[in-house]
């Protein structure tokens, strides 16, 4: 029942970051969704670069697994955000700016994932 109790609190902490951070991007870009790409990327990054410690550790522990990955980072990115998003460029007509999102957020997490996994290879 402790890993529910982690999930929540990680959770509401990641929602409320999520929250500030796009808030904040939006007021210096309002016609393009940076807020949402950078939560995703950077919370894709520190996914893989947690995970990679974790698997170098004889024991995992449940507070990371739970409240960091789960709660807190699962909550701070975002994929329906990501998803309302690209409907309102296409249907705003922004058909250009809504494919480059796409493909930068889709390139660009999978790679900051990455790049968070196997920088401790290096």
């Amino acid at each position: 029942m402790i890993s529910v109790a982690y999930i929540a609190l990680g959770g509401a902490i990641g929602s409320i970051l999520r929250y500030f951070t796009s808030l904040i991007f939006n007021s210096f870009f309002p016609n393009f969704p940076f807020g949402t790409l950078f939560v995703n990327l950077l919370g894709s990054f520190l996914i893989g670069l947690i995970i990679s410690n974790l698997e170098n550790q004889s024991s995992f522990d449940l507070f990371i697994k739970y409240f960091l990955i789960i709660g807190l980072l699962g909550s701070f990115t975002t994929f329906s955000a990501f998803s309302l998003e690209v409907i309102q460029l296409f249907t705003d007509k922004k058909i250009t700016l809504c494919l480059l999102y796409i493909f930068l957020s889709i390139f660009l997490s999978i790679l900051g994932a990455g790049l968070g996994y196997f920088i401790n290879r290096f």
